[in-house]
């Protein structure tokens, strides 16, 4: 290969095959109208070319002809854009399809009529029935991997897969004779239809066809039924086939194809096949060994020939390792994250940039790289009408891709090309490179051939700490662990050799690899958890760190064991919870769902709770590592609270039966940590739910969605639930409705009317908050809240009230003797909450600072800057209720006693005392 000569024209008359066809059909080129080829221009030309005496099989070898001409001269000419070439070939391959479908189907019907469908009510989709009433049997040609994402190249095969609707047999011809199985019938119409595209005849072929994705490959039939294309999924699927289906799409014939585009006959066969359900890491190795067979045959065809290292697809960082990056990421993923079932690389690459999946400057290389490469795959296509993807060994036809390209010279252009291999090739290494246990991966854990089974586990033990020993004792005779497949019980060693090292080399805690053996045993027979580790050995490290960091992170994890993936994006601990971002996630799923039918109920609530528990899981990483204060922890919870308030509230009034407008008129309030913003892991939610709508149907209608929408936060689905709901500080508590007119609440909260809040409620009113509903109702509410906290109040009987109130409490939770309880103790964390909610009372009407829901804090030193505490009393108590919220969050995170020693907090507890007799005496 020469590199030191300059580019030539970019003309595509360098083109032999462009040349060959302006000599042969250079009276019909003119048929094609101008511009880029669509259906209808290549339909019309088609019609064109009948039109001239041609039979159709040499119009559809002619028409081929010149829409390829015509690609060369825009692509190479004018620079057209990858995604109108790729277009234009799809666009081509559809009206080729469909033109030998008609055909095959006509000649067929005549011989033996149409085939029916077996007894059965028609689905979505289905053909019209026949005059006599009887159901003809659908059937769909399936294209696969470039053709079902619309990216075909210029010189492309199409890979096919054809399904019929069921068994039966045909309806006979016009004596009632001749009458033959489904089965027959299609596998004649696959016969006539290869011919019609694929037989080379004076004019060449139209493409060349590849029936090998169908089931069994090249030894199962042509055609397959939908019963036992679903039935060969679920007993002989391969991995790899997941991959080959992730760009099934329906392409002709054009009726089923307009008809039934979207899938709907395929979509419930073939999407549980490719996605998951739970996260599915298992796809690693099978993807590596398929790609370990392409680069082995592409170094056997390259041996002797070493300018066949520039194949642009196959080689080391070529096309197909974006296709494997993007497609592996998708399957791994899609089951959980259906905003990722896109079938175009582009398309897929943006989605997994916006689920983070992806760093954006990543992803925007690999566009580059898979836009350049594919770019480049055309123009090697363009020289000789050739399926290959290496680069010529002429310097002319090197010179002019060059041009074509838009490089000055040939140095250049290789170096631009070596360098997107390049970015190509490190990030699928980091990805797939290797045995799977990638950086990270040393000591004990390293690559090894160890024997597989107990005999292993056995030879671990004398090696580990005596409480791990003795956790893992029982594994060797664990049916569990016996029931493993050779490759998964080799994966449990490996991780339990790495989980070893790391515990020597202090990476680890022994109480961290405990946890983690009391976190696998239930998951043994999901072999993905154990091939996630394996992939990952950053998840493992992490995994560790958050086990060993306390005793409720451990247990979280066992309830929702496929937060783990959270701990594999790279911006975990950069990152913080963002409201918008993640109602425009979950927004994007509930359409994916939607656009494939999938958007019941149950994938609704499975949907939320999946999207909190993550977010709870990414706080909890964050806040171990000692990254988040308690208030930014509380802050975290409580935003993710309302996101999930307001997502649940939209969807469930979107599907209310008794629905009477698009947008409801209501409200949910606030109250205690939700009000006050101060959730931690695991609180309930008190809300009050009211509305304002005159409508007469609407107390009917917004008790329903009150209803539905607390069964959907509260029920538990095989993802868990979100939130325990009380209403208890609604109008009347427990006995009164769940829901109420905002009119009454206000009243009530007013005191108007012999129906009045307690002074209590008027306690909590000091932590409400409007969280979410009808933007004309946050000012209402607020003009209530206001109203209550500063309606005119003797001091002296409300103190009475708040000490008789805090005394029950203290009754209500006795403390152990000799020891200090950090919330209802004396001097604990009730009092600074009291003592706040007096000043409110008492004093906002006359100091404003006060009647914002500001938090304790915040209030506290208000009101010593308003002169309402002594100097420093109040900022000390400030100071030490963070300190006891520290302390509590700490014990509950490790499921600790919040009963100390006293003497812990002995200044704290003296500095909230201080508060208290100054506030409250």
């Amino acid at each position: 290969m020469i590199t030191s000569a300059s580019a030539g024209s970019a003309s595509a008359e360098h083109s032999r095959f462009v040349q060959r066809v302006r000599r042969r059909y250079a009276d019909e080129r003119a048929l094609l109208p101008p511009g880029m080829p669509d259906a209808t221009t290549l339909r019309a030309t088609l019609a064109a070319l009948r039109q001239r005496g041609h039979e159709r099989s040499a119009a559809l070898r002619i028409l081929r002809h010149l829409t390829l001409e015509r690609l060369a001269v825009l692509d190479c000419e004018q620079a057209a854009e990858l995604a109108a070439i790729t277009g234009a070939v799809t666009a081509l391959a559809e009206v080729v399809l469909d033109e030998a479908a008609q055909q095959a189907r006509t000649e067929l019907d005549a011989l033996h009529g149409p085939p029916l469908a077996e007894d059965s009510p028609p689905g979505e989709g289905a053909p019209a029935p026949l005059p006599d009433g009887r159901r003809p049997c659908g059937w769909w040609v399936v294209g696969m991997g470039k053709l079902g994402a619309r990216e075909l190249n210029v010189s492309s095969d199409i890979d096919l897969v054809y399904v019929y609707e069921s068994d039966g047999e045909t309806a006979g011809n016009a004596e009632g004779r001749q009458r033959i199985s489904n089965h027959e019938y299609f596998a004649k119409l696959v016969r006539r239809m290869q011919a019609l595209i694929s037989d080379i005849t004076e004019h060449g072929q139209c493409f060349r066809v590849d029936l090998a994705l169908r089931p069994n490959g090249n030894s199962g039939p042509p055609a397959v039924s939908l019963g036992a294309l679903e039935d060969y999924f679920q007993a002989h699927g391969r991995e790899w086939e997941r991959f080959a289906w992730l760009k099934s799409r329906v392409v002709a014939p054009a009726d089923s194809a307009r008809r039934d585009g979207s899938g709907a006959w395929l979509r419930p066969v073939v999407l549980p096949f490719v996605f998951r359900r739970y996260l599915d890491y298992a796809v690693f190795e099978a993807l590596r060994r398929l790609h370990r067979q392409i680069r082995d045959h592409a170094a056997k065809r390259a041996a002797g020939h070493p300018e066949r290292a520039y194949d642009v697809k196959l080689s080391r960082g070529g096309i197909r390792e974006i296709e494997f990056i993007v497609q592996l990421l998708q399957v791994v993923r899609g089951g959980r994250f259906p905003e990722l079932r896109t079938r175009p690389t582009l398309q897929a690459l943006q989605r997994l940039q916006r689920a983070g999946l992806m760093p954006a400057d990543k992803a925007r290389q690999l566009a580059e790289a898979y836009t350049f490469l594919r770019r480049v795959e055309h123009r090697i296509q363009y020289l000789d009408d050739q399926q290959t993807h290496v680069l010529p060994t002429r310097d002319d036809d090197l010179a002019w891709i060059a041009a074509t390209m838009g490089f000055a010279d040939i140095p250049t252009f290789l170096s631009t090309l070596d360098a997107h291999r390049e970015v190509v090739a490190q990030e699928f290494d980091t990805l797939l490179g290797g045995d799977g246990h990638g950086p990270g991966c040393n000591g004990k854990g390293c690559p090894g051939h160890g024997r597989a089974g107990g005999e292993d586990l056995g030879a671990l033990l004398p090696h580990c700490p005596p409480a791990l020993a003795e956790r893992l004792r029982p594994w060797l005779d664990h049916p569990r662990v016996q029931a493993l497949r050779d490759e998964a019980r080799t994966r449990l060693v490996r991780l339990l050799e790495r989980t070893l090292a790391w515990v020597d080399e202090g990476r680890a805690s022994e109480t961290a690899a405990v946890r983690l053996a009391d976190w696998l045993e239930p998951l043994l027979r999901r072999e993905s958890y154990l091939a996630l580790l394996q992939e990952r050995p950053a998840v493992h490290e992490r995994l560790l760190r958050v086990l060993g960091a306390a005793r409720w992170p451990a247990r979280y994890l066992m309830r929702h064991p496929g937060v783990i993936d959270e701990l594999a994006s790279a911006e975990l601990y950069e990152t913080r919870f963002d409201a918008a971002t993640f109602v425009a996630e979950l927004e994007a799923r509930r359409w994916a769902l939607h656009k494939t039918g999938e958007d019941d109920d149950e994938a609704l609530l499975d949907l939320l709770r999946r999207a909190h528990h993550a977010e709870v899981f990414r706080t909890l990483a964050r806040d171990v590592e000692g990254l988040l204060t308690v208030e930014q922890v509380a802050d975290e919870l409580s935003a993710l609270a309302d996101a999930v308030l307001d997502v649940t509230g939209r969807w469930c009034w979107q599907r209310l039966k008794q629905r009477h407008r698009d947008e409801p008129r209501h409200a949910i309030i606030g109250y205690g940590k939700l009000g006050g913003k101060e959730l931690g892991y695991g609180s309930d939610l008190d809300i009050v739910f009211v509305y304002d709508d005159d409508d007469e149907r609407a107390p009917e209608a917004y008790a329903a969605f009150v209803r539905k929408l607390i069964n959907w936060l509260t029920v538990k689905t095989g993802e868990g639930d979100l939130f325990e709901i009380d209403t208890a500080l609604r109008p009347n508590g427990n006995s009164g409705l769940l829901v109420t007119t905002f009119q009454a609440y206000a009243d009530y909260q007013q005191n108007r009317g012999s129906n009045t809040a307690w002074t209590w409620e008027h306690q909590a009113m000091t932590r409400a908050r409007f969280v979410v509903g009808s933007p004309e109702l946050r000012e209402r509410f607020d003009a209530v809240r206001e109203a209550v906290i500063t309606a005119p109040r003797d001091p002296t009987a409300l103190a009475a009230e708040i000490r008789a109130m805090r005394q029950r409490l203290y009754d209500a939770h006795p403390v152990r003797a000799g020891r200090f309880d950090l919330k209802h103790s004396p001097g604990g964390m009730i009092d600074v909450e009291f003592a706040v909610q007096y000043l409110v009372l008492a004093h906002s009407a006359a100091h404003p600072p006060l009647r914002a829901n500001a938090g304790n804090i915040a209030l506290l030193q208000r009101a010593e800057a308003a002169g309402l505490l002594p100097a420093g009393v109040g900022q000390a108590a400030a100071d030490a209720y963070r300190q006891l919220r520290q302390r509590q969050h700490r014990a509950r995170l490790d499921e600790a006693s919040t009963q100390i020693d006293p003497a812990d907090v002995q200044a704290e507890a003296a500095a909230v005392r201080r508060l208290w007799q100054a506030v409250l005496g």
